[in-house]
């Protein structure tokens, strides 16, 4: 394990974690449908990001597979280390392959913690977060669902994603904003999210952080990832793979930086 986080550390939902997290979704099937292609090639990358290089940061969501991708983490890193943050996601519905719709009615919501729960072998997720916020269903009623699982102990910390400013300004009424993710890469460089972020001192999660690798021709992981860090010190990107090489040059991308 490298003695440094990579990419430095922050604070996230009361844990200090490596800036440099690991988003899980491209360990599934094609489409984020299903298990991936080489089952064992996932656990292994899982295993390297915390065991080999200090990652202490992992995102997933119950839709990615859908299920398959906490089960995986279960699989390749339970029991868990004490630093290690795990991240979920609630909210989004997988009808089909490349399918994602948002689903807030409150009894969904409170079915997906508590299948999260038993897939990851947890009794509390640490960081949840509202998926999607459904047009559909009132924010007060999703949010406070999230609220009422969090005082009954089965939340720690509600974190929001794919947020415009408007919503995170009604999201920030109802419930104490653990964290944001919303999409930021040196393709789409601009979001007022993360400025709000800045000022209130709220970590801010960029997901598609390298742009499904349209961010780094000809491999470079370096700049994208240095552009980010050097947002501010509240931003923690979570750059996902499936190969053990290219979760390698990523860390090397970050280590060393001096990022704090």
């Amino acid at each position: 394990m490298t003695s440094t986080p990579p990419g430095g550390t922050i604070e996230i939902a009361g844990k200090t974690v490596s800036r440099l997290g690991f988003g899980t979704m491209r360990l599934t099937g094609p489409g984020t449908w299903g298990d991936p292609d080489d089952r064992t090639q996932a656990l292994t990358v899982l295993r390297h990001a915390v065991h080999t290089h200090g990652i202490t940061h992992i995102d997933t969501a119950d839709a990615y597979g859908p299920h398959t991708a906490e089960h995986l983490i279960k699989d390749a890193l339970h029991p868990y280390p004490d630093d290690l943050l795990i991240a979920t996601k609630v909210g989004l519905a997988r009808p089909a392959p490349n399918v994602w719709e948002p689903h807030g009615h409150p009894v969904y919501l409170r079915s997906c913690v508590e299948a999260s729960l038993r897939r990851l072998g947890v009794e509390q997720l640490k960081l949840c977060y509202l998926h999607r916020i459904d047009s559909e269903v009132p924010i007060t009623d999703q949010l406070g669902t999230l609220a009422a699982l969090r005082d009954e102990g089965k939340i720690g910390h509600i974190g929001i994603s794919k947020v415009t400013t408007e919503s995170f300004e009604l999201a920030r009424k109802e419930v104490p904003v653990a964290v944001v993710q919303n999409v930021l890469n040196v393709n789409d460089r601009y979001d007022p999210v993360m400025e709000r972020c800045r000022d209130e001192e709220i970590p801010y999660v960029p997901y598609r952080p390298l742009d499904a690798g349209a961010a780094a021709p000809g491999g470079n992981v370096t700049t994208p990832l240095t552009w980010l860090l050097a947002r501010g010190p509240h931003i923690a990107p979570i750059p996902g793979t499936s190969n053990p090489q290219h979760l390698n040059d990523i860390v090397q991308a970050v280590d060393g930086g001096g990022w704090t």
